[in-house]
């Protein structure tokens, strides 16, 4: 090939990079919301809570949104994404509904070292939350309350929800009912704290 066709040929295929980048559609960002009641349950008014630390599995540790397709088969959308990191996000939510649910101005983020006193400690490990083929979103999660000191684990459960997408293969739409799971795996976790009894007076001064 002469040295004018290789140059030709170069220029072409820079056209041809040039293009298809300009056709690629932007990315959309997107946020967990916290999903209001019209009337909060306030099931423990003033009780102290601490929310933290959440753990995810690699997989859902990234900035895409990410689809279950059948079996072990994932899709990893490029361009529907995350706008923030999705452990914060969730944290983040988390704690809002379960302050609505109690009812309490109590409830708080354990990040960094513990610099107020607290009640209970409720910590979680994320092992499902995503879109299905079918059509669902899922949210499965083992999550376990600790007293306010961190010293005695007083509740473990394991919980499993789904949730339709109103529209399936709209990223909003599954991120609309990705809220709804949150907020059914908050009111959960606001009941089951309701119920203990109270926390030793010790604890709670440890944990000052």
């Amino acid at each position: 090939m002469t040295e004018r066709r290789c140059r030709l040929a170069a220029v072409a295929l820079m056209a041809a990079v040039s293009a298809g980048c300009a056709s690629s559609p932007p990315a959309r960002f997107y946020a967990l919301s916290a999903v209001a009641d019209a009337q909060p349950e306030a099931l423990a008014p003033g009780l102290a809570v601490g929310v933290g630390p959440l753990v995810l599995p690699e997989y859902l540790d990234r900035a895409q949104l990410v689809t279950r397709e059948s079996g072990n088969r994932l899709r990893i959308d490029e361009f529907e994404r995350w706008g923030g990191s999705l452990r914060d996000d969730f944290l983040r939510v988390w704690s809002e509904n379960l302050a609505r649910a109690l009812g309490s101005e109590r409830v708080r983020l354990l990040e960094g070292e513990l610099r107020y006193g607290v009640d209970l400690r409720v910590g979680a490990e994320l092992l499902a939350f995503e879109g299905h083929a079918d059509g669902s979103a899922r949210l499965k999660v083992r999550w376990a309350v600790r007293d306010g000191a961190g010293r005695r684990t007083l509740l473990v459960r394991e919980s499993d929800y789904r949730q339709p997408v109103a529209a399936p293969g709209d990223s909003r739409a599954l991120v609309a009912a990705l809220d709804r799971l949150l907020a059914r795996f908050s009111a959960e976790v606001a009941r089951a704290l309701a119920a203990l009894p109270p926390t030793p007076p010790e604890s709670v001064d440890q944990a000052r």
